[in-house]
């Protein structure tokens, strides 16, 4: 492993990254660990760990707290920078806060990720308490909103077995474009989700409301996809302003 505190060749500089990077999804797996545990998790030399960790704190990629490392507030903002397709999250962002205002329950926007429910925006009513954990992300594939990307998703997604009766199941969501998850996640939540598509027809997202069990899932239904399609609406002016730049840019010669 090359020394941090020496000149980066190229390969050097590679390696370092790699070191950052490993330490960094240790701490994803190991938070609030020492030294000696992410070190060995990684398989670097302690002192080396010790040097990149104190590196990615002054960084604010890393949080040190008495021997103690956690992921630091620098890669939740750069986290929260990711979007599947160009223009999602801004697209979302009011389609969200008017669909969280009209039905009064927390809404969400979410991707599929590696086989799992990917969740990228949360919208709620004031004083609405959000019905899932704040610090969790993702969710298994079958909730609501998951099931819908999982209908139209290619074959091979790493998902693990489906039920048998999933391709009826994924037709049904598809014919009817939507998905409903009654309590099959977490206890006392129910969600209904629908397809968000961008510009050429393909879902790149889900939109999903949260409620309990007492709702009638399906008469969420068609608000939620009144704000999809207000998101597909954006996308599309996105994709548009975006090839307007690219054909203002003279060609070489």
């Amino acid at each position: 492993m090359p020394d941090p505190d020496g000149p980066l060749s190229a390969t050097a500089g590679r390696g370092v990254l790699e070191g950052a990077f490993a330490l960094l999804n240790a701490l994803r797996q190991e938070e609030g660990a020492g030294v000696t545990v992410l070190a060995s998790a990684c398989g670097l030399p302690k002192t080396t760990a010790y040097r990149l960790l104190d590196q990615l704190a002054e960084l604010g990629a890393v949080e040190r707290s008495g021997g103690h490392y956690r992921i630091g507030p620098g890669m939740f903002r750069l986290g929260h920078g990711w979007q599947p397709y160009p223009g999602l999250r801004k697209a979302a962002e009011r389609p969200l806060r008017r669909l969280a205002a009209v039905t009064g329950m927390t809404v969400g926007l979410a991707v599929l990720h590696e086989g799992q429910t990917l969740i990228l925006n949360w919208s709620a009513a004031p004083d609405v308490p959000r019905p899932l954990p704040e610090d969790r992300q993702t969710w298994p594939w079958y909730t609501a909103a998951g099931k819908v990307l999982t209908a139209w998703a290619h074959p091979g997604l790493p998902l693990g077995p489906l039920p048998r009766a999933w391709p009826h199941e994924a037709r049904r969501i598809r014919e009817r474009e939507a998905a409903y998850d009654r309590e099959e996640v977490l206890e006392g939540v129910c969600c209904t989700a629908v397809p968000v598509y961008a510009a050429d027809g393909v879902p790149v997202a889900a939109l999903s409301v949260l409620t309990g069990p007492g709702h009638r899932l399906e008469r969420l239904a068609d608000p939620a996809r009144r704000a999809a399609s207000a998101i597909t609406a954006g996308l599309g002016r996105s994709a548009q302003r975006h090839s307007g730049r690219q054909a203002e840019v003279p060609s070489a010669g």
